[in-house]
């Protein structure tokens, strides 16, 4: 199409030169003295030009091992120095980062290794035993596995490298990029729970690196001395993109990393190094406010307290208002859009309990539910704060709208440049909308997606099981927590049997484990033979109180 301009120079500097990376390179050369990276635990600090510098030796020995564009490289670390090294250090190359979840089974990570088949994959030596035996599992081998941030001075297993010797040698000078940098390349890729073992993967391309930076930097605002400390791992969407990783660096900031949350030390570290932006689940807040009420520490530099997740309720709200900070802001969004839902600190307490009104960038609409159909993006429900329907996200800015290797996934999801989340919902005159539930009945603990589905398979291949059904039961400290119900074939079963047997799966991480149990004659099914789990939720609920459920 011809323009009234000549577009030839910004349609070439704004594709090829617009990139996340170039961000953090401008910031190198603007703040290279400032600190971008603190971890408490070791006392050690890294500036912008530290920083930089140690990713090009990560990216040097990554090109050693082959890795160029479009290559995969696989991270299974915690939030950790190593993890913000890396998540520079394929970019210098066109390669993608593939963040994956450390708490995942040796079953899973072997079908993650086959799905996405990196080059190379850096683990934390904490999980060392998961990466041992999944490797055997997986039909791919990585050309190179390392072992990084080995705090507690564990074996190095045989055949695997040590992240420092990995970086030893190699040059401080940036590798020179052999291919020209696209802001629609494929350069993260993320991964977020599906109904089977192998989780969805999910393509983050570099112009939506820069625009989800930018949605954070002006919803916080964020600047160039904040100091950020997310309590969630940075694996996740909202860990690398709330607060982490990705803006912080983007905009200049300070980064803490912390790599398992303990509230008394993430209520210290604010008092100690001054962070301004505290990110975490909402059932971190009710942890830090606790230990805040137990033994409060000077948390006056705090300009906001994030959470994403779940909804706040409104008794609590207003308590982490006044023990916390009176800044908070609680955001609604998937995976695959970042948050699209925001809750500003002038919607508490008055609207605590919705996922408040869309993003600058965004729209967020509740659509009708039919059988065997989606419904267009124009079908809404009525904007009464009463009708149910599903919530869908409109966000082009941070959605690739696609799937890695799951066509028919996308298909599903994806339409229309909106995505189909599978959250039930009502909305108002004002466009603030609630969740009222899951069309898929996804159960959510500790902030980790899980679904009933891997469970009761799980669960149906015990040999003295007849069937299982697995929903959730409130939790205080986890959100919710996984309850099991079973029909046994074998009267001798127990539930300490199962207990130990879901403990030595290899296909269940602890986060998916049943906490609670009871076995039953029989399940709820619908007239067609399904599963109703939404009527043994109900159940749950009611044997939980009557204490009908036995704890593992």
């Amino acid at each position: 199409m011809k323009r009234t301009y000549d577009d030839r120079m910004f349609t070439d500097t704004f594709e090829h030169e617009y990139t996340w990376l170039n961000g953090f390179t401008r910031n190198v050369k603007r703040y290279g003295g400032k600190t971008a990276v603190i971890d408490p635990l070791t006392g050690r600090q890294w500036t912008y030009r530290q920083l930089d510098r140690e990713a090009n030796r990560l990216a040097h020995a990554l090109r050693a091992d082959g890795v160029g564009k479009n290559d995969v490289v696989t991270a299974a670390l915690m939030n950790s120095p190593e993890f913000a090294v890396s998540y520079l250090a394929p970019r210098k190359l066109g390669a993608i980062l593939n963040l994956v979840n450390y708490n995942l089974s040796p079953g899973e990570l072997a079908l993650l290794l086959d799905h996405n088949r990196p080059r190379v994959l850096l683990y934390a030596a904490e999980i060392r035993e998961t990466v041992v035996q999944a490797l055997p599992m997986a039909h791919h081998r990585p050309e190179r596995v390392v072992m990084a941030d080995n705090l507690r001075g564990h074996a190095l297993p045989a055949g695997h490298t040590a992240y420092e010797d990995y970086l030893d040698g190699q040059p401080e000078e940036a590798p020179a990029m052999e291919v020209r940098p696209h802001i629609y390349d494929e350069v993260l890729r993320l991964c977020t729970s599906g109904t089977t073992a192998l989780p969805k993967s999910v393509p983050v391309n570099d112009i939506n690196e820069v625009l989800s930076a930018h949605d954070i930097i002006m919803h916080y605002p964020l600047h160039a001395y904040d100091v950020c400390l997310n309590m969630t791992p940075w694996f996740h969407r909202g860990g690398c993109h709330v607060g982490g990783p990705g803006p912080a660096f983007y905009v200049g900031a300070t980064v803490l990393t912390m790599r398992a949350f303990t509230p008394r030390q993430a209520l210290e570290w604010v008092e100690e190094y001054g962070v301004t932006f505290l990110m975490g689940a909402p059932s971190s807040l009710e942890m830090l406010a606790r230990a805040q009420e137990k033994s409060p520490v000077d948390l006056s530099a705090l300009k906001g307290l994030v959470t994403m997740g779940a909804p706040l309720d409104r008794a609590a709200c207003i308590r982490y208002l006044e023990t916390l900070t009176p800044n908070i802001f609680n955001g609604y969004g998937t995976t695959e859009t970042l948050w699209n839902n925001f809750l500003r600190p002038y919607d508490l307490p008055e609207h605590a309990g919705s996922t408040g009104r869309s993003c600058i960038d965004d729209e967020v609409r509740v659509v009708r539910v039919y059988e065997g159909r989606r419904a267009e993006p124009e079908d809404t429900v009525p904007q009464d704060g009463e009708s149910v329907g599903e919530i869908i996200i409109w966000s082009p800015a941070k959605s690739t709208y696609s799937y890695y290797g799951d066509p028919g996934m996308q298909e599903e999801k994806f339409y229309r440049g909106w995505m189909y989340t599978g959250d039930l919902g009502v909305w108002d005159e004002d466009c603030f909308v609630t969740v009222r539930g899951r069309k898929d009945d996804m159960i959510i603990s500790s902030g980790e997606n899980l679904y009933p589905a891997q469970v009761e398979e799980v669960l149906a291949q015990h040999p003295k099981v007849a069937d299982a059904m697995v929903t959730a039961v409130p939790d205080p400290v986890r959100g919710q927590a996984v309850a099991a119900y079973v029909i046994p074939s074998d009267p001798s079963l127990t539930v300490r049997e199962l207990v130990a047997y879901c403990s030595g799966h290899p296909m269940l991480p602890a986060y998916k484990r049943p906490r609670y149990y009871r076995l039953v004659e029989s399940l709820p099914y619908n007239a067609t033979g399904k599963k109703v789990h939404y009527q043994l939720r109900r159940q749950a609920e009611a044997d939980l109180e009557a204490g009908l459920l036995k704890r593992s």
